[in-house]
């Protein structure tokens, strides 16, 4: 069943679950990354752990991930690409580092993943996908924790261990204008 746009909170709701709902989410996600931002979105097998990549310009996503899972790696890739392009510290607290990392880092870290999750945020709103903010608030969450687990001990547990329903809310961030640069791919860093 394909859920028509703007995505509703009803709608949402009875078919969360609905791999179509958020195909459909995806796609509208994606052509407006394209045809506004000019962001070229490529699907490619990408190394495990890894299921999405990114460079500035270019966001690239894992062929075999799920409907769920390309709309958030869509949104969240693009708030890290606005970070990447407006703030010129932000590329270097994305890069690619050993791990367990010292604690005093990981604070910078998860203020950079809740800033990609305010333009991802924006992002639905300006591309008139609704009904997805607490779905977007919980993910957010989880991606947090599951990155904060892994920078302070090194290991990878499953990422759904760390899904809560029910998040505190995401507020959106205005997306500002900004230019694409394109930089090194992080294929060998940490972007889950």
């Amino acid at each position: 069943m394909s859920v028509p746009y703007p995505i509703g909170e009803k709608a949402l709701n009875e078919h969360l679950s609905d791999e179509n709902a958020f195909l459909t989410a995806a796609t509208r996600v994606e052509t407006y990354i394209r045809e506004i931002y000019g962001i070229a979105i490529v699907t490619r097998d990408i190394p495990d752990p890894l299921t999405g990549d990114l460079n500035g310009a270019e966001i690239h996503i894992d062929h075999a991930v799920s409907a769920e899972e390309r709309v958030f790696l869509l949104a969240h890739l693009f708030g890290h690409t606005v970070q990447w392009n407006t703030d010129p510290n932000a590329y270097d607290i994305g890069r690619p580092r050993q791990v367990p990392m010292e604690e005093a880092v990981i604070p910078s870290l998860m203020e950079y993943e809740v800033m990609a999750g305010r333009y991802a945020l924006q992002l639905f709103h300006d591309c008139g996908v609704h009904g997805l903010d607490q779905w977007l608030a919980d993910y957010t969450s989880a991606d947090r924790a599951y990155l904060e687990h892994f920078y302070s001990t090194g290991i990878r547990q499953p990422f759904r261990t760390f899904w809560k329903t029910g998040t505190a809310p995401i507020c959106p961030l205005p997306i500002p204008p900004f230019p694409l640069i394109a930089r090194t791919f992080r294929s060998d860093g940490i972007v889950v």
